[in-house]
């Protein structure tokens, strides 16, 4: 159903979709349709936010059609591919509505689902997200890699971030605002939205798999996001190889001990090259961990000193001047 311009502009949107794209061609079709649906049946407008996070197929063709023939449906294109984080980021910054309902173009997030964020969202919640009861179509593989970071995760930080949780939720106004104002480069959504606070709930849920095409999360960028959220919510790296290296340390002091000791006793003793070897290849490889881990977070904190914004924004339709908060220039919205 087309809306009528002037209807759309003239209502702000009680609630904002967020839906990150990257190579969703075949999927985008079927959301516009249970999308659509489910908009229609809500209770206040709302709109739809496609960020396409630098596509090659035909995904931003598609999601800029439907944002030219239906103004509930805004399209943001990104000039690349910054990554399914910052295309979470890019859509929040420019969403207007009461409430923002993050969900991937996938569809293994039902939308149907948002009809329960919403009404714990009524009852007060600031945050609520949808926590997966199973995961069809997911290898075992990766099902155990997932429950071994969530549970690695809670050990190391002191941000509660729940287990079998993804980016699927709903965001009060509230704490959309303080989002937007926490400007980090490496960014792991679940884990700021866990530390921001606020009054959070669950809904349960079964995902399901994907209703056309093939997971672009490689295992590169699994382990990725597992490194951005361990080191962005914890030091706990930094002194794990603290008392590591006081570890080698001793063990070095009483190895020194015991060789003065044997000199002492036996004035043949010959030292042997082998155990030397042995000692300072231990050492070295032991020094170069504390570096790498070291490096990981003065990595980090160049990226930040540098002050380049979040994304960049490559063209847009429906979006007309709104800034976002991470654009390296304000929107302009594509005539035609």
């Amino acid at each position: 159903m087309i809306v009528p311009s002037s209807v759309a502009e003239s209502e702000t949107p009680r609630y904002s979709f967020v839906i990150p794209i990257f190579d969703e061609e075949l999927a985008l079709p079927i959301l516009f349709h249970r999308l659509g649906q489910l908009t229609d049946a809500l209770d206040g407008p709302a709109e739809v936010i496609l960020v396409d996070d630098g596509s090659r197929d035909r995904s931003g063709i598609l999601a800029a059609g439907k944002a030219k023939d239906d103004p509930r449906w805004r399209y943001l294109a990104l000039s690349r591919n910054f990554g399914h984080q910052i295309a979470i980021t890019a859509g929040m910054d420019v969403a207007r509505g009461d409430a923002v309902i993050v969900m991937d173009a996938d569809l293994q997030d039902p939308p149907e689902v948002v009809h329960d964020l919403i009404a714990k969202w009524r009852d007060g919640y600031e945050i609520v997200y949808a926590q997966r009861v199973s995961r069809a179509g997911e290898s075992r593989l990766k099902l155990w890699t997932a429950s071994l970071f969530y549970r690695l995760l809670a050990r190391l930080t002191r941000v509660e971030i729940p287990r079998n949780v993804g980016d699927f939720r709903l965001v009060d106004r509230k704490a959309v605002d303080a989002f937007k104002a926490m400007p980090e480069r490496d960014r792991f959504v679940r884990g700021m939205f866990g530390w921001m606070g606020f009054r959070q709930a669950a809904v349960p849920y079964h995902r399901l798999a994907r209703v056309a095409g093939e997971t672009k999360y490689s295992m590169r960028k699994m382990i990725r996001l597992a490194f951005d959220g361990i080191v962005g919510f914890s030091d706990a790296p930094l002194r794990l190889v603290l008392w590591l290296g006081l570890a080698v340390s001793l063990g070095a002091l009483g190895y020194g001990g015991w060789v003065v000791a044997l000199s002492l006793l036996d004035a043949t003793l010959v030292p042997g090259w082998a155990s030397l070897a042995v000692i300072l290849s231990f050492l070295s490889g032991i020094n170069l961990i504390t570096t790498g881990v070291v490096g990981l977070y003065v990595g980090r904190i160049h990226n930040e000193v540098k002050g380049r914004p979040l994304y960049v924004v490559g063209r847009t339709v429906n979006l007309g001047e709104a800034p976002g908060a991470g654009a390296a220039r304000p929107l302009r919205e594509v005539a035609g």
